[in-house]
């Protein structure tokens, strides 16, 4: 089965174009001075050399390659212009067809610049390394310290016991109505005697035991 054909508006003006420039390049180089296969020459290496400088901007968007683009241009844009009745075909200036006749010269330097000149392929990075996840392990346990023996500390020798103060358990209490009255009664004997009454005195004259009549002497002094 054959595949249907569709028109493409865009094919069909590129093939439009491409003649009429193809036919003013033509007669451009006729009225330069170039007849026969040489005026038909001149259209065919004009739009080689465009093709030569777009298939190196496929690669490389290059100074050298942008300025041929631009001689190739000039020299198409140039014939439009020539032949839409701006110049006299029948007259054609000198400088004109210096430029026609210096044309194929031009135009071989150009493709073959473009043909053997190296692209600058600028070397692809080198992929950057990935980083190696770390894992975090438990650290060994580190060995326990040998133990060090303490040193031995000398018993120290039990100090000698010492006499026991008597407390206060062993002195008896004396209350103070006792010690008043014992106080008036030492006072009858200070009198009486012109002495202080001693312990015997007075535990005899209270009736009172030894221990607390010697409290309440103490307490008197």
């Amino acid at each position: 089965m054959f595949r249907s054909i569709r028109i493409d508006a865009v094919l069909i003006q590129a093939v439009i174009a491409g003649a009429l420039s193809f036919a003013h390049l033509h007669d451009l180089a006729e009225a330069a001075g170039q007849t026969g296969w040489k005026a038909w020459a001149y259209p065919v290496s004009v739009d080689l050399l465009l093709v030569a400088v777009w298939r190196r901007l496929r690669t490389e968007r290059s100074k050298l390659a942008w300025f041929w683009f631009l001689v190739a241009l000039v020299a198409s844009l140039g014939a439009n212009v020539a032949t839409a009745g701006l110049l006299d075909l029948d007259h054609v200036p000198a400088w004109l067809r210096i430029l026609v006749a210096g044309w194929p010269a031009l135009a071989f330097l150009g493709g073959t610049l473009l043909a053997h000149t190296p692209t600058d392929h600028a070397p692809a990075p080198a992929p950057e390394p990935r980083p190696v996840p770390v894992v975090d392990r438990p650290a060994a346990p580190e060995p326990a310290p040998e133990p060090v023996p303490a040193p031995e500390i000398p018993t120290p020798e039990p100090a000698p016991a010492l006499p026991k103060a008597p407390t206060a358990a062993s002195v008896p209490a004396v209350p103070p109505a006792l010690v008043d009255h014992a106080r008036k009664v030492a006072a009858e004997h200070r009198t009486r005697t012109g002495a202080d009454i001693d312990t015997a005195t007075l535990r005899v004259r209270l009736g009172v035991p030894e221990a607390l009549a010697g409290a309440i002497v103490a307490q008197l002094a």
